[in-house]
């Protein structure tokens, strides 16, 4: 099934973009010049460069034209002592928000059952889906799985703030994350979140914190844009040495 003319015409200036053909700070041709390039309609060729926009690529400038951004990619470190993500972004120099999506309570699956460890009677959890943003862009899809009691009395805050600060501004303290890293593609669902096409590469970071008395509280995972942020981690001789005796 062909992909809509739109996609394909900012798929094409996507890949002059990334392969340095379009330079930061540089013009793109105008929507009668894209009118011109691919005979399409002038709707067809604003939704193309709108699907840009939303990229994080380029920046529409009202009365002068659409222009290329610079593209900034940051790492995120998860090397201990432990740095949450907000703060490792502002020591880079980067803003960074939340946009919350869904935030619910709901009956967890086994899988999350069983990883935050619930009893019997412990039926609901509460579901937090949100978009994680640096510098207004787009860059990470969050669904996240928080303890019942947690995730109610602490709503209001974690709708408009991360998680972990926001648990241990409230005195729930985290005492260790285990994470995995993983890949995975864009469905339709994180396309349309993170303005990537249908069937991009995204790396997926999944954790679960604990408290200090080994209580996991929250599980989840972030699935990220590899062209936008990465993960980094600091192995230490003394540490493989740890775990070898």
């Amino acid at each position: 099934m062909p992909i809509p003319l739109h996609l394909a015409i900012s798929e094409q200036l996507r890949h002059q973009i990334t392969n340095g053909e379009f330079k930061p700070g540089e013009q793109l041709p105008s929507e009668h010049q894209l009118m011109l390039q691919f005979a399409v309609s002038r709707i067809t060729a604003r939704r193309a460069i709108a699907n840009l926009v939303n990229q994080g690529l380029v920046v529409s400038q009202r009365g002068k034209g659409v222009f290329v951004k610079e593209q900034r990619k940051v790492t995120y470190s998860l090397s201990s002592p432990m740095i949450f993500f907000e703060a490792d972004m502002l020591r880079q120099g980067v803003t960074s928000s939340i946009r919350n999506l869904v935030f619910k309570s709901v009956s967890p699956p086994s899988t999350i059952r069983q990883t935050l460890q619930l009893s019997p009677n412990q039926s609901e959890v509460y579901l937090q889906k949100k978009l994680l943003l640096l510098n207004d862009v787009a860059v990470a899809v969050d669904i996240t799985y928080i303890l019942a009691n947690l995730g109610k009395t602490y709503a209001k805050d974690l709708k408009q703030h991360m998680t972990f600060p926001t648990l241990e501004q409230n005195g729930v303290l985290i005492d260790r994350i285990t994470a995995t890293l993983e890949s995975t593609r864009a469905n339709p669902e994180t396309s349309e979140y993170l303005g990537v096409p249908l069937g991009e590469p995204l790396i997926v970071y999944c954790y679960t914190a604990y408290t200090p008395a080994h209580q996991p509280i929250v599980t989840g995972e972030a699935l990220s844009r590899g062209d936008r942020l990465a993960y980094s981690v600091e192995i230490r001789k003394q540490d493989l040495q740890g775990r070898s005796e």
